[in-house]
Formats: structure tokens, C-alpha cells, sequence
């Protein structure tokens, strides 16, 4: 599947499947957050690969927006280092390279930031100088996706050199 077909039909999933994703695949997940691109290179940003049934229940339990998460295969966590400028952005970046990476091979996921951060820290390990800052849960989905997306038209949210200025392309 090409870049702009994967952004195209993934759609954001809560409810999964079953079936177990493969150790390989999850290695490509992670290794998609080491390589993306970070704030002066600083690769500021750690990952807790969450995969045991009880730990995920754990981490649905430290979420106030995630409880779903409880029932994907597997879920990462992201922190950051606050003192980083633009680490917030960076957090946002790994995870839609993950989620890029999972769909390919048609492993769905879905995100939370809503965070018990201080029970997060303590039942994940996450030392105090990091900020837990958003969840992603993966699995294969539990029903088949049409990839249907339900958003503005480019026309309404895209302006040309300023804004209110209708978007028009032209071939030259």
C-alpha cells in the first residue's frame, strides 16, 4: 500500500479482533517511532511496548479517556522529555508513523491522552524528568473497514495565500 492510501483509509479503531500481531510486526511498529524524525535530532522520546492482558488492564485503569485500550493486542506508550522544544509535536509525529506502519499490514490502532500520569509513572516505571503524554493501542480490527473517513472538504478548511482565499489548482 502506498503512503497517501494508507492515509487515505485508516481509520481509528477501539474495538479489536482476537487474533495475537506477530512479534516481527511489532518490532517494525517500534522501529517506525526510532526513525521518525524528532526536534534537533534530539530523539528525546521512550517507548513502553504494553502486550500482557493484566498489564493493559492496568493501563486502561491509568487512563481517563483509554479504557478501551484494555482489550487491544498491544499498545505503547510514549513519553517525552518537556524540556525539549517541540516534543509535544514529536509525540504526535511517532505515533503517526507507528499507526502508518501497523495499518500497512493491516493492523488498526487507535490513540489517548487522557492520562493518570502520576499512576502511569508508578505502574509503568516512567521515570519523573518524562511525560507520559499519549497511548496507542493496536490490533487487527474486530469488523472489516470500509475506509470511509467523514471529513470537510478541502475547500472549506484549505485557503490560498491568505486566509479565505478560495484554494484553486492550476497545471502549469
Amino acid at each position: 500500500m502506498d503512503t497517501y492510501e494508507a492515509i487515505s483509509t485508516k481509520l481509528d479503531v477501539r474495538v479489536f479482533a482476537t487474533k495475537h500481531v506477530d512479534g516481527r510486526l511489532k518490532a517494525k511498529v517500534l522501529e517506525s517511532a526510532r526513525l521518525t524524525a524528532s526536534s534537533m535530532n534530539s530523539q528525546h522520546w521512550r517507548f513502553i511496548l504494553v502486550q500482557e492482558p493484566k498489564s493493559l488492564a492496568t493501563l486502561a485503569q491509568d487512563s481517563t479517556s483509554g479504557t478501551w485500550v484494555k482489550g487491544s493486542d498491544f499498545a505503547v506508550i510514549v513519553s517525552i522529555d518537556p524540556k525539549i522544544p517541540g516534543s509535544t509535536i514529536d509525540a504526535g509525529r511517532v505515533v503517526q508513523d507507528m499507526q502508518l506502519a501497523a495499518w500497512e499490514e493491516g493492523v488498526a490502532s487507535g490513540v489517548f491522552t487522557g492520562i493518570r500520569s502520576q499512576a502511569l509513572r508508578k505502574d509503568f516505571g516512567i521515570p519523573e524528568d518524562l511525560n507520559p503524554v499519549i497511548v496507542a493501542g493496536f490490533g487487527y480490527p474486530k469488523r472489516k473497514l470500509l475506509g470511509r473517513k467523514n471529513r470537510k472538504p478541502l475547500s472549506e478548511i484549505a485557503f490560498l495565500e491568505r486566509f479565505g482565499a478560495e484554494l484553486s489548482f492550476s497545471l502549469k
